[in-house]
């Protein structure tokens, strides 16, 4: 099982490539947010595991529209406004498909920045669970048959 770590703001294409290679890969990918999961990392975050997508407590998820800044001929301009339109539409069809939201409600919600706490990111459907204690260990995994701590070699 691969786990995935996500509390960075991730360039959307570099996000793509990472999105592709979890969705593509046989081991169940494990999402936590550590942090801030921003923008593309927020993707990720949702892409992970059914029922593995996980938070702190005090972490922020935040989704948006894409952004970008491009400068030179208008023609090229033209271009690359067309390819981010593209791309945003691409990310609300992944949102969608991740949350269970419907298409509307993505459209909304990623019109500008929208920040969620852990909670409102369950209810979303961003993630499955926030973390907020370890999970217990049973005395019988950590105490060998005499009461006395298993060797661990």
């Amino acid at each position: 099982m691969a786990e995935v770590i996500m509390s960075i703001v991730v360039l959307f294409y570099a996000g793509l490539a990472i999105y592709d290679t979890m969705q593509y890969i046989r081991s169940p990918v494990n999402t936590i947010c550590l942090g801030q999961a921003a923008s593309m990392a927020s993707l990720l975050l949702a892409a992970g595991a059914k029922g593995e997508r996980k938070a702190l407590p005090n972490a922020t998820i935040m989704i948006h529209q894409p952004s970008g800044g491009y400068s030179g001929q208008a023609k090229d301009m033209t271009i690359h406004t067309k390819q981010i339109v593209r791309v945003w539409d691409a990310l609300n069809q992944l949102y969608c498909k991740h949350t269970g939201q419907p298409l509307d409600v993505i459209q909304k919600n990623m019109d500008r920045d929208y920040f969620m706490t852990p909670e409102e990111a369950k209810e979303f459907g961003i993630i499955d669970e926030v973390i907020d204690q370890r999970p217990m260990t049973l005395v019988a995994d950590a105490v060998g048959d005499e009461g006395k701590q298993k060797d661990s070699n």
